[in-house]
C-alpha cells in the first residue's frame, strides 16, 4: 500500500521535535516519523544495546474496551482474539492477535487489564498504526451489548529501551525498579500522568510510557537530558526487533497468516486451546494438533549479503518458502533474517538456499531471537 503524500501525513505531538533533534523524516503507516537521527542507524542500535534509547511510538493506536466489570470485559475481547483474557490479574498486559474468522492474524496487539479504581472492568488496548482504523472498527463491531470501545486521541506513546532503561526512570519514579515484565505502574510526575509499562519491542528490558500529548515534549527532553539516552529513530526499531525475532505487523504476520504458522503459539494459553469461542479456533486447534504446513523460523545467511523481505528461500532445488524481514544485525555484526517454510525444513540448523538478486547464497535455519532476550523476570 502506498504512504500518503507528504502533505497528507499525520504527525505525532513529537514532530517538531524530532527534526530539532537532527531526525530524517519519512512517511510510514500514514504517519511522518523520523527513520534515523544524525549520529545514523548503526550507532543508534548499539546504544540503545549498551544504553538506553528513547523512541516515539505515538503513531501506534491507545484505546479502551470497557464495561461495569471485569468478567464482561474479557469475554466480549476473549470472542475476538485467542489469549486468556479473564485470568490477567490487574496491571498485568499481555500480548495477543486479532483474528479473522478463517484464523488470520488481522492485527497484533497489547492487552492490559487496568488496576486504577474505579476503572476495575477496563481493559487498555495498544495496536499497530497501520491497522488502527480498520482494528477500532472491527472491535467496536463485534462488542456485546453492555462492553464499549473508548479511542484516546489525545495520548503520546514513547518507549525506552535498553540495559540502563529502568534507571533513567528510576531516577524520576524510583517504584519502577521492582515492576515485573509485562505489568504497569501508574504514576504521578510533577502533576503529569504517567502509565509506564514494563514492556517493549528491541529484546531489551525497558519501559513503554503513555502520557497525555500536551506533556510529552517537556518529558521527552527531560529524559534526553540524561546523557544515557539517545533518541532513536524506525531504523534501529527495525533491527533492534528484527535481532530479538520479533514479528512486524504487515510483514512477518498478516492475514494470511496463523498464530501457529508463525510461531506464536506460545501466545495462546491452555484453556484457551482447550475450549476455544475465538475466530478460527478450529484452524488453530487443528494446527496445534497436526502441525501447521509452513512454520516461522530464523535464517542466518553465510557471508555478508543481507536477504531482504522477498527473498526466495530454495532446498532440494525448489521454493519451500519466502524472507519476510531481512537486513544486517548490528549485534551479530552479520546478516539475519526470518521467513516461513514448509515444517520439514524448519530445524534448527538446516541448510538452506536464498536466491538473492539472482545469485545463490547458503544460509542455515537457526533459532531465534538472535540476540538473547534481557527482560526483566
Amino acid at each position: 500500500m502506498a504512504e500518503p503524500a507528504a502533505g497528507d501525513l499525520k504527525h505525532t505531538p513529537l514532530d517538531a521535535w524530532h527534526v530539532a533533534q537532527g531526525a530524517r523524516m519519512v512517511p510510514f503507516a500514514g504517519y511522518s516519523m523520523p527513520v534515523q537521527y544524525r549520529d545514523g542507524i548503526l550507532t543508534e542500535h548499539l546504544w540503545t544495546r549498551a544504553h538506553a534509547g528513547l523512541f516515539d511510538v505515538s503513531h501506534m493506536g491507545q484505546c479502551f474496551v470497557h464495561s461495569d466489570n471485569w468478567e464482561k470485559t474479557a469475554a466480549a475481547l476473549e470472542a475476538l482474539v485467542p489469549a486468556d483474557i479473564l485470568n490477567l490479574k490487574p496491571g498485568q498486559q499481555r500480548y495477543s492477535q486479532l483474528l479473522g474468522a478463517d484464523g488470520g492474524i488481522l492485527d497484533d496487539l497489547m492487552i492490559t487489564r487496568s488496576a486504577y479504581e474505579g476503572h476495575e472492568g477496563w481493559a487498555y488496548l495498544v495496536v499497530n498504526a497501520g491497522c488502527k482504523d480498520a482494528d477500532y472498527a472491527h472491535i467496536a463491531a463485534h462488542l456485546p451489548a453492555g462492553v464499549s470501545l473508548r479511542v484516546e486521541a489525545d495520548l503520546a506513546l514513547i518507549a525506552l529501551q535498553g540495559p540502563e532503561a529502568v534507571e533513567v526512570i528510576a531516577t524520576l519514579v524510583p517504584a519502577i525498579r521492582t515492576v515485573p515484565f509485562m505489568t504497569y505502574h501508574a504514576a504521578q510526575l510533577d502533576g503529569i500522568w504517567l502509565h509506564i509499562s514494563r514492556s517493549g519491542y528491541t529484546g531489551e528490558d525497558g519501559v513503554e510510557i503513555s502520557i497525555p500529548s500536551k506533556d510529552v515534549l517537556a518529558f521527552c527532553d527531560r529524559l534526553l537530558a540524561d546523557p544515557r539516552v539517545r533518541p532513536i529513530g524506525l531504523g534501529a526499531r527495525d533491527s533492534l526487533r528484527l535481532e530479538a525475532g520479533l514479528c512486524l505487523y504487515g510483514h512477518d504476520i498478516d492475514t494470511t497468516t496463523s498464530p501457529i504458522e508463525a510461531d506464536l503459539k506460545w501466545s495462546i494459553q491452555k484453556r484457551r486451546r482447550e475450549q476455544g469461542g475465538f475466530p478460527g479456533a478450529d484452524r488453530i486447534r487443528r494446527e496445534l494438533a497436526e502441525g501447521p504446513s509452513r512454520l516461522r523460523v530464523g535464517l542466518l545467511p553465510e557471508g555478508r549479503q543481507p536477504a531482504r523481505e522477498g527473498t526466495e528461500i530454495m532446498a532440494n532445488g525448489r521454493r519451500i518458502g519466502v524472507v519476510t524481514s531481512g537486513g544486517f544485525g548490528p549485534s551479530v555484526n552479520g546478516p539475519v533474517a526470518m521467513g516461513y517454510v514448509e515444517t520439514a525444513f524448519a530445524t534448527p540448523g538446516t541448510p538452506v538456499t536464498l536466491i538473492v538478486r539472482g545469485k545463490e547464497l547458503p544460509a542455515r535455519i537457526a533459532p531465534m531471537p538472535f540476540v538473547p532476550h534481557r527482560y526483566f523476570r
